[in-house]
């Protein structure tokens, strides 16, 4: 009897349905070990510091490097889907955004093939705001919450880098951006209490304002805030809350 029931058992679980992968259709599968479960609110955007997919790829699905992203864009176009977006992946590490300290349980990591020192190939950002499209489509993700590894771990992470089209991003829904002519800032605006207020950890005002510039002025390779910087930071903010 017990040995009817168990092979009764087996034959049950062997018809289960198999748990659907929560991603991309698009992304091509290829599961990273380095994940932990989790609920997303953010998307993080990387880049990879490597000169080949291959060399990324090795990176970040190997147990020994204990780092991951969600998915991994290449140069070609070409997306990789490393973790489950219902798993926590390694991508943020320390960091900090609007008093949320743990980016990695809040948030799906992108890594974009791109060793930081060249533009994004057009054929990448396609890719990258098709992807963005159906992650936002499916998590319903505020447009101010996508951002990039610098804003969440100022000082620490500089990545993307300044060659990064967040304009372009924003045109189309993923992160703020303002551009000149600004709307009229009030005289007594501070701004680093607005860096706080947009995000930016207070308790390191400098490496904000740093982030802050390599985000929305990264022609400007000045990392103190300008009086043009405070008027376009009065106007995220204002952007943020319409």
């Amino acid at each position: 009897m017990r040995g009817a029931l168990l092979l009764l058992c087996l034959i049950v679980s062997a018809c289960a349905p198999v748990t659907p992968r929560l991603g991309s259709p698009a992304a091509e599968w290829r599961p990273s070990p380095n994940f932990e479960p989790r609920r997303a609110n953010y998307v993080i955007l990387h880049h990879t510091s490597n000169n080949t997919l291959e060399a990324a790829l090795s990176t970040l699905t190997s147990p020994a490097s204990k780092v991951s992203s969600h998915y991994l864009v290449g140069r070609d176009g070409r997306v990789l889907q490393l973790v489950d977006e219902s798993q926590r992946a390694w991508h943020a590490g320390v960091s900090w955004w609007g008093g949320q300290t743990d980016m990695n349980s809040a948030s799906i990591g992108i890594e974009l093939d791109n060793n930081g020192f060249e533009p994004f190939p057009p054929v990448q950002i396609d890719a990258l705001l098709a992807l963005l499209t159906d992650i936002q489509t499916r998590h319903q993700i505020p447009r101010a919450n996508f951002l990039g590894h610098a804003d969440v771990a100022p000082g620490r992470k500089a990545d993307p880098s300044i060659h990064f089209p967040w304009a372009q991003l924003a045109a189309a829904g993923f992160g703020l951006w303002c551009a000149p002519p600004y709307p009229e800032t009030p005289a007594d605006f501070d701004a680093l209490p607005g860096l706080a207020a947009l995000g930016y950890d207070p308790s390191r005002p400098e490496a904000a304002s740093a982030a802050f510039k390599l985000h929305f002025a990264p022609e400007d390779s000045n990392p103190e805030l300008t009086p043009e910087d405070r008027e376009r930071l009065y106007c995220l903010l204002q952007q943020r809350q319409s």
